[in-house]
């Protein structure tokens, strides 16, 4: 019952199983439950957008008839007849909702818009009504006081503290009047999100640059070329090259084209989205987004929004996440000045007559990183096929997690490029399914994420698992094999981290499974299985040449090796500086102009000119599509402080593919969900807290003596 959103981009609600609901209408497929093979599955060859809404309406009476009825039973409240049966209440609301979710993620219309528009805020009211029923919170507080008296097992009491945790942080003791304008604020914030998201979707959709003639593609791989000639042909222009506005486009243009006011052209269509005066300006909705958090923290007895998000996470305060990034920013800044310095002597040794700009940062690193580690990206890229790396993902999961994957038969997908396999245990029990959906298109935002359709369970029965990794991967020319470069590899790996943290779940109840942990803890299991595509087992294995099938060449590994930490500083500052505004953003408690507040900070931070924030605030979707990481987009540092020193128990074993430790790392993190407290889960693994030590070692920055509260320990809630 419990609705939650996570992303690396974002990702979309999960949706309980529903064994047992009514079945809905006939003529709509939504509502009804999930049929077919693998315990059922989305019926994404019945789904229509026209459904979306009628579906919606079905699942939103079914749930608030079941609420109202928990909360007027006369029978006393227990764990049985209340959480549980929360549990319950939104079986098809749920089910409605994947399959909505996929469509907006990946399949947008002006008509799927229409429905999105009309329906974000009346199920932000929903949820509104539901947690502000006083009777059934009520009856969830007497659960929540007898918990430890109730012969509840743990997973239950914790359940019980997440249903209580999440009504009062809702605001479900605040008076009536007050009730009232959390609610109509939701609703208009709702509405926001939809609107910022779908200037964005437009922006990357229709803004594209196109290549007129052979010369423009000057330095660009032939892959390269080959892909934007089909996606010029899937535009409707034939004989051209179309660069799409979406960072799996745009950055390998940025690192190979020779011809540099191209590269300032392509540059500049990509950070300024939603950023152009026009009706898809971004700024006035972030402005009106940032007053209506603020004055919703203080409603609910918050400072302001980054102290409202912070404290349901394991920061817990924003001064403890500042903290921590305060921790590495000068170091990634100093470095930076480094790899500029590096980069604009080989420029003037070229005679380039410039002064690099962020539109050459990319290219020329690639210039320095052949120089100093006589390691070119074009060198790396052919053993790098899309394909392969998927066959490796799904090696490194059987290594370490026991997981094993066959391709699945009469699975429905929402589009035909989207493919299906089952996952079992080395038992050859069923645990999940995965579906791959790798390759932009119209209407399919652009980024990188994870979906969950359906949580693992089995309160009411043993319930698999159905999770998705989406992509936005330029599609070659059909038959040729799709190259993609080392950055975006780690991307793959990242998202199917996060895959995996759903396919290991073990756990009884959905509002607790898989993913479903505190934001600055779900971005831990992602980042730590990065660490593995740079392993030489791996490498070996499945980085073959796309002609010869040759492995990587054992020199080209220790190269790889001996580059690992090049071009941190770019990486880190880019991250940190979108994660800094964020959060100072959260803390202002006036009336904020993101255009100066943007500008400002940065300029107050120190920001090297050469480069731009990752995510530049009209476009920060991280922020604005939702409430998922505002003020919380310091959770991949975090949760990456985290990763580099749980990867360092496997190095101080026996190396990165130890039985021993992966098996802990499984039962303590990867199955766990959020059944327990993630500081306890991590202290079973590890033995004791993380420190920024092993971050700082990663990334080859000195390590500094940080207060004790940079490190990313946790207190209980």
């Amino acid at each position: 019952m419990l609705l939650s959103s996570l992303a690396c981009s974002l990702m979309l609600t999960a949706a309980p199983a529903a064994p047992a609901a009514p079945a809905a209408p006939a003529a709509n497929p939504l509502p009804a439950p999930w049929t077919g093979p693998y315990g059922g599955v989305p019926p994404f060859d019945k789904a229509t957008v026209e459904q979306l809404q009628p579906a919606f309406e079905n699942g939103m009476a079914e749930e608030l008839a079941a609420v109202a009825a928990i909360a007027a039973d006369p029978k006393p409240p227990t764990f049985q007849n209340t959480i549980a049966a929360l549990e319950r209440s939104s079986r098809t609301l749920d089910r409605v909702r994947a399959v909505y979710g996929v469509f907006g993620g990946t399949m947008s219309t002006p008509a799927f818009e229409a429905v999105e528009t009309v329906m974000d805020p009346r199920l932000a009211a929903q949820r509104d009504r539901i947690v502000q029923d006083e009777k059934l919170f009520a009856r969830i507080q007497a659960v929540y006081d007898a918990r430890e008296k109730a012969g509840l097992t743990p997973e239950q009491q914790r359940l019980t503290w997440v249903y209580w945790n999440s009504f009062i942080r809702a605001g479900a003791r605040l008076d009536p009047a007050a009730k009232v304008r959390v609610a109509a604020i939701n609703q208009r914030l709702a509405t926001l999100f939809t609107t910022f998201s779908q200037h964005l979707l437009g922006e990357e959709s229709e803004l594209r640059l196109v290549l007129d003639k052979e010369s423009d593609l000057a330095g660009l791989p032939a892959s390269y070329r080959a892909a934007a000639a089909a996606a010029a042909t899937a535009a409707k222009l034939p004989g051209r090259w179309v660069i799409s506005n979406t960072r799996s486009s745009v950055d390998p243009f940025l690192a190979n084209s020779t011809n540099r006011a191209l590269r300032e052209k392509a540059w500049r269509m990509f950070v300024s989205r939603g950023d152009h005066g026009d009706a898809r300006d971004n700024k006035a909705i972030i402005s009106e987004i940032l007053v209506l958090r603020g004055e919703r923290a203080r409603l609910l007895g918050y400072r302001t929004h980054a102290h409202w998000n912070t404290d349901d996470n394991m920061a817990k305060t924003p001064e403890r996440a500042v903290a921590l990034m305060e921790a590495v920013w000068p170091a990634a800044v100093a470095r930076v000045h480094e790899e500029v310095a590096d980069m604009q002597a080989l420029a003037d040794r070229e005679g380039a007559r410039l002064t690099i700009e962020p539109w050459d940062y990319r290219f020329y690193a690639e210039k320095v990183r052949k120089q100093k580690y006589d390691l070119d990206e074009a060198e790396v890229k052919p053993y790098l096929q899309l394909e392969r790396l998927r066959e490796g993902m799904f090696w490194v999961a059987g290594q370490l997690f026991d997981l094993h994957f066959t391709p699945a038969v009469g699975v429905p997908v929402i589009h035909p490029d989207v493919r299906v396999w089952q996952v079992k245990d080395g038992a050859g029990k069923p645990v999940g399914l995965w579906y791959f959906d790798p390759y932009a298109r119209a209407g399919k935002r652009s980024g990188a994420w994870m979906n969950a359709y359906r949580n693992q369970e089995r309160f009411d029965g043993e319930v698999t698992t159905i999770v998705s990794n989406n992509s936005n991967f330029v599609k070659g020319a059909p038959g040729e094999p799709v190259l993609i470069g080392w950055d975006d590899a780690d991307t793959l790996f990242h998202e199917f981290g996060h895959a995996l943290h759903g396919l290991c779940s073990s756990v009884t109840y959905p509002s607790v499974s898989g993913t479903s942990v505190p934001s600055d803890y779900v971005e831990f299991p992602s980042q730590i299985l990065e660490r593995w595509l740079s392993t030489p087992q791996l490498l070996e294995k499945y980085a073959r040449h796309v002609k010869t099938g040759a492995p990587m060449p054992a020199a080209l590994l220790a190269k790889i090796e001996k580059a690992s930490r090049f071009n941190q500083g770019f990486a880190t500052v880019e991250y940190l500086s979108s994660a800094l505004v964020d959060m100072k953003l959260h803390l202002a408690t006036g009336p904020v102009d993101p255009a100066s507040f943007e500008r400002d900070t940065l300029k107050a931070l120190g920001m090297p000119r050469e480069l731009v924030m990752r995510h530049r605030l009209p476009q920060f979707g991280h922020l604005f599509s939702s409430d998922g990481y505002a003020a919380g987009y310091y959770s991949y540092l975090w949760a990456d402080t985290i990763s580099a020193d749980a990867y360092e128990a496997f190095t101080e074993a026996s190396g990165p593919y130890d039985k021993v430790v992966a098996g802990k790392l499984k039962a303590n993190v990867f199955s766990i969900g959020n059944t327990v407290d993630p500081v306890d889960g991590y202290r079973a693994f590890r033995g004791r807290d993380p420190g920024v030590g092993a971050l700082m070692r990663r990334r080859g920055f000195p390590e500094p003596k940080p207060a004790p509260s940079s490190a990313p320990a946790a207190q209980k809630p």
